[in-house]
């Protein structure tokens, strides 16, 4: 009994930013619990490789590529999908980018590419899908947030002000929507290694720095994400609405 409630047989997922990295390890967990998950990207054919990808392993798996910082295409696609293929029970907002660079050297476009693909597309897709979750009653909203919703390090001041608006997002969406039936929640990701990460990944001097920084004394996997996903988004959550979980090895708990 206590194992269904984290069944997603028969639930529709869209993943955004799932085409690799994170997004694609949460995909997949959330195909390996049961759910039928749709891949989003804004490349078509990428898309549809990292689709067929997961099809190879026997998962049932849709794609939706648009891009989405452009509301007028992500509501076409999210009202294609309703209409087509049925409803989105679960929308995991995973797009993200990060453009590193101290803030009086930030670029301004740089700065507005952040903001808008790591906060405004969320807006952007959460609304299009809240729209058809409202008149159901039901829905589940989980967010990609990051310790750096909280935290701040030199030279990330846009993701973590995109990051930080996003933990204040995620609770007005509870605020609005919860008492219309959605819960709506956060996932603070500590550092994994992914391609936004790269960068540090390669530094000898920050894997030391890290590593003895976090009490689990090492670099998240992206497994390790898969759990906390599947229960934000799975009836065992029901209760939980306007939460920000943290997956950091205990990173932002200790000084």
């Amino acid at each position: 009994m206590a194992l269904e409630m984290f069944n997603l047989n028969g639930r529709r997922a869209l993943v955004t930013g799932s085409t690799q990295g994170i997004g694609f390890g949460l995909a997949r967990g959330l195909a390996q619990a049961g759910a039928t998950v749709v891949l989003n990207g804004r490349a078509a054919e990428k898309t549809f490789a990292a689709a067929e990808r997961l099809r190879s392993y026997g998962f049932t798996v849709e794609e939706a590529a648009f891009d989405v910082t452009d509301g007028a295409a992500a509501a076409e696609a999210v009202d294609q999908i309703e209409a087509d293929r049925g409803a989105i029970d679960i929308l995991l907002n995973n797009a993200g980018i990060n453009r590193r660079a101290a803030l009086h050297e930030q670029d301004e476009a740089d700065w507005r590419a952040v903001i808008d693909t790591n906060l405004n597309s969320v807006f952007l897709v959460s609304k299009a899908v809240a729209r058809h979750m409202i008149p159901r009653g039901r829905g589940k909203i989980v967010n990609t947030c990051s310790v750096m919703s909280e935290l701040a390090r030199p030279t990330v001041g846009a993701y973590a002000s995109a990051k930080g608006a996003l933990r204040m997002l995620t609770r007005s969406m509870c605020a609005d929507w919860g008492p219309l039936g959605i819960q709506a929640n956060g996932i603070a990701p500590g550092y994994f290694k992914t391609e936004l990460t790269g960068p540090l990944a390669d530094d000898p001097a920050f894997n030391t720095w890290l590593e003895g920084r976090t009490p689990n004394g090492r670099w998240g996997e992206i497994d390790d994400l898969v759990g906390a996903a599947i229960y934000l988004s799975a009836p065992a959550s029901d209760f939980v609405n306007g939460h920000l979980l943290a997956v950091d090895g205990g990173l932002t708990v200790v000084v």
